[in-house]
């Protein structure tokens, strides 16, 4: 699904989950662990593609802010365990597969702009981190699983 919004979904950086795929430590200043996927509920932020039935893959703490704060969440991501390609791109990534996200807003100093976070249908992300980021308040989007509150992707000007 193209999204014609002037937006860039972003994945995680390859030197930050080759770090990890070399054992270094999470947020939580942790080694990763290693599972097999059974090819459901596993999406790497990375290539931003699920993961496939009997691929390795790593279970981590990752927390997407560069400084710790009180609005700094921490939580459990997924890459493959083996190199993959970077995702992202202006198109809504394959691996956002449920029907609803969180979409939510951020300003300059890394913290949430109270009112902008809502649950969306997953169609919808694109016009409605276009409008968050229309703000004057608002940097970037982080794009977070409804049920879980995982980080799943950033959102930015193109």
């Amino acid at each position: 699904m193209s999204q014609d919004t002037g937006i860039v979904f972003q994945a995680l950086e390859t030197e930050l989950v080759d770090g990890w795929r070399r054992g270094q430590p999470d947020a939580n200043g942790q080694p990763a662990e290693r599972k097999i996927s059974d090819g459901t509920g596993t999406p790497c932020r990375h290539c931003m593609e699920m993961i496939e039935a009997g691929a390795p893959y790593l279970v981590l703490a990752h927390r997407p802010f560069p400084d710790l704060q009180p609005y700094a969440e921490t939580g459990p991501i997924f890459v493959h365990a083996e190199e993959c390609p970077r995702g992202g791109g202006s198109s809504l990534p394959a691996f956002l597969a449920s029907t609803h996200y969180i979409v939510r807003g951020y300003g300059a100093d890394n913290r949430i702009v109270y009112g902008t976070g809502g649950v969306v249908e997953t169609g919808r992300i694109g016009a409605r981190a276009s409008e968050l980021l229309d703000m004057d308040t608002i940097r970037y989007v982080h794009v977070r699983s409804a049920q879980n509150n995982c980080y799943h992707c950033r959102v930015e000007r193109d």
